[in-house]
């Protein structure tokens, strides 16, 4: 089933929206999770919490990509719940790459501006290289480790830390120039 149909699914409020939800995008949003998590179960949870905030959501929420409308609750879902169990099971490589973005993303105040933030970071990923751009997201949204995307790129893990330090440089003055500074 398309994603359309899913969406005019939720419009109508037929539950078999989340089931056809599910299958579509229920494992990509299990990895989504589990790549922060690290715990099947608390990432089922999560997963499940997603088709909840889902149906609440849609309508009104009219989503321009269901599976990015997804990915962005189920990812919100389960950073919430590593911050309310990182002491008893921290996650090296996603605090690694927090610390990593912290220096060039705007500050708890300035998340007022996050509709005019996230469009400017689509803009700077679409002028990225395919492979800084899927490095990025593979890091920064996915929380994977530098020695995964290294395998799965092709480059030695020096080369990917390197590209993502240039990629990280290349975003800080993109949003420096356009208002936006730490």
């Amino acid at each position: 089933m398309t994603d359309q149909k899913i969406i005019d699914l939720y419009f109508a409020r037929d539950e078999k929206a989340i089931l056809e939800t599910e299958r579509a995008h229920g494992a990509f949003c299990m990895g989504v999770s589990m790549s922060i998590l690290n715990n099947r179960m608390d990432a089922e949870e999560c997963v499940n919490d997603t088709w909840l905030k889902a149906w609440n959501a849609i309508p009104p929420t009219i989503p321009r990509c269901l599976r990015a409308f997804l990915a962005k609750i189920v990812r919100n879902l389960s950073i919430d719940r590593y911050r309310e169990k990182r002491v008893e099971r921290p996650t090296v490589e996603l605090e690694a790459a927090m610390v990593e973005l912290s220096a060039c993303i705007p500050t708890e105040a300035e998340r007022e501006e996050a509709a005019a933030l996230s469009d400017l970071l689509d803009q700077f990923l679409r002028s990225e290289e395919e492979t800084d751009r899927r490095l990025f997201l593979g890091r920064y949204w996915h929380g994977a480790a530098v020695k995964d995307l290294a395998a799965g790129s092709g480059l030695s893990p020096n080369a990917v830390t390197k590209r993502l330090g240039k990629t990280r440089e290349r975003l800080r003055v993109y949003l420096s120039e356009r208002g936006y500074s730490l």
